[in-house]
């Protein structure tokens, strides 16, 4: 009876394993397209009834518009009026809005160019007791001491910023996202870090 019960909770937990990555991908997936509807939903109401043309027809030429509309205002902002215009803009009302910055900032960390605000991947031993936690780095002090954000999972956008003792800290060479996959998926995957974490140290001692 204990293995057939084991069996069924065994396959169950598998499966749930395997189907719960796929629910989540296209709930979020629906979201995104729900969403891009209702975006559009002005303009491509706006040719059906200008154009005639079917529903299909006119989302998609509505998403056409907006993608030509975001490419000017991409072109304009590249020129020295544009520059100037953007930021007289910005600074007198933009920046006003609440959570504007943070949300410039995220878009700009995971869509643009710009450098990457950590510095590196690090196990933090935070109270000498041992017990490490996974941080990204995110400035370096001349007294030698670290500044480190602690994300909690599996919303690594909210978390803990410390500021540590160089003798508290390992830094470990891991991919950037890599290591992000892991507080997001509460964990799993953190072999890899802890393996590097002991080869530096059988290496150092």
């Amino acid at each position: 009876m204990k293995n057939i019960k084991y069996f069924v909770q065994t396959t169950l937990f598998g499966g749930l394993l395997v189907i719960m990555p796929l629910i989540v991908s296209l709930l979020f997936l629906k979201w995104g397209f729900n969403f891009l509807l209702d975006v559009i939903e002005p303009i491509t109401t706006i040719i059906i009834r200008t154009a005639k043309l079917n529903y299909l027809v006119s989302a998609t030429i509505s998403v056409l518009i907006i993608l030509t509309f975001c490419f000017l205002i991409g072109l304009f902002v590249k020129t020295k009026l544009g520059i100037f215009s953007y930021k007289y803009f910005e600074d007198n009302f933009l920046k006003r809005i609440p959570f504007y910055k943070i949300i410039k900032e995220t878009i700009i960390q995971l869509f643009g160019t710009k450098k990457s605000l950590f510095r590196g991947v690090a196990l933090v031993d935070l109270f000498g007791s041992g017990n490490l936690v996974t941080a990204f780095i995110t400035d370096i002090h001349d007294n030698g001491m670290y500044t480190v954000f602690v994300p909690s999972g599996p919303a690594p956008t909210a978390g803990f910023v410390y500021h540590i003792k160089a003798e508290y800290l390992t830094k470990i060479d891991y991919p950037l996202d890599q290591s992000m996959r892991t507080i997001i998926s509460l964990g799993v995957g953190s072999n890899a870090i802890l393996k590097k974490y002991s080869e530096l140290r059988e290496t150092n001692a």
